[in-house]
């Protein structure tokens, strides 16, 4: 325990040092929600009765996750590996468990800070309230969807050769998903085809279970079982994937 402590406090320096992560992790979800605040108003919507403000909270939120968990950490972990870093760290007497265990904690960490906020911003700013009954489903959404991403984006490192492509192929991936996850736009301004196609992934179940959390007329304490056991499944696939792609050296 006091090596898995001292792993999670170097990640956590690591990553605040890097002025640029800290940007496109936290600073840059505050800065859509200001403009999707300002851009769309704070009416409210026709179908659900949401506020425009309340329903872009869960979305900008869904879409700091992604960027921390998939994008930034398999960009950091590729440039890690390819500056030989990694190599480095697999030849010391750290088990590799904990490496994966220093990085998942601080994306969960991240995450819920970045949550917390931007649920404040939104409270403060918007008049967005603040979950109470679902808490804990939005809570264990938040915890499900960042485990999720963190297992996709180790297992996408594995597949991206250099450091330089990284941010075009994870940027590549996740934009046009969460176009069609209900994170920019409504989702029912969507063809019902790109639903079903959004639907098969995880953008979408965590865009729209933590949208669960903050809608009043949601499911009991805010528990989206069906978003839930999407993304468990994709963080299964994406954990075996990673198991068997993930390389130490570089492959330069």
């Amino acid at each position: 325990m006091s090596l898995l402590a001292h792993q999670l406090r170097f990640e956590f320096k690591r990553f605040v040092r890097d002025p640029q992560a800290v940007f496109f992790s936290i600073a840059l979800p505050i800065v859509f929600l200001v403009i999707f605040a300002a851009v769309f108003g704070n009416e409210r919507l026709d179908d659900s009765g949401l506020k425009v403000s309340t329903y872009y909270v869960p979305g900008i939120i869904a879409l700091g996750v992604m960027s921390a968990a998939f994008v930034g950490l398999a960009i950091s972990v590729v440039e890690q590996r390819e500056r030989g870093v990694l190599k480095r760290l697999r030849s010391t007497p750290m088990p590799p468990w904990l490496y994966f265990a220093g990085r998942a904690g601080t994306a969960v960490a991240l995450c819920l800070a970045l949550a917390v906020v931007l649920t404040l911003i939104g409270h403060v700013l918007y008049g967005v309230r603040i979950p109470g009954g679902t808490l804990p489903g939005l809570l264990l959404t938040l915890a499900v969807g960042t485990a999720c991403f963190t297992c996709l984006g180790v297992a996408i490192s594995g597949f991206i050769r250099t450091a330089n492509s990284a941010p075009a192929v994870t940027n590549g991936i996740m934009l046009p998903l969460q176009m069609i996850s209900g994170i920019f736009f409504p989702v029912d301004q969507l063809p019902e085809l790109v639903l079903d196609i959004a639907r098969v992934f995880p953008a979408y179940h965590l865009a729209q279970g933590l949208l669960d959390g903050f809608d009043p007329n949601g499911p009991a304490a805010g528990f989206g079982w069906g978003h839930l056991g999407v993304m468990t499944a994709w963080g299964a696939i994406g954990l075996v994937v990673a198991l068997r792609r993930f390389r130490w050296e570089p492959r330069a």
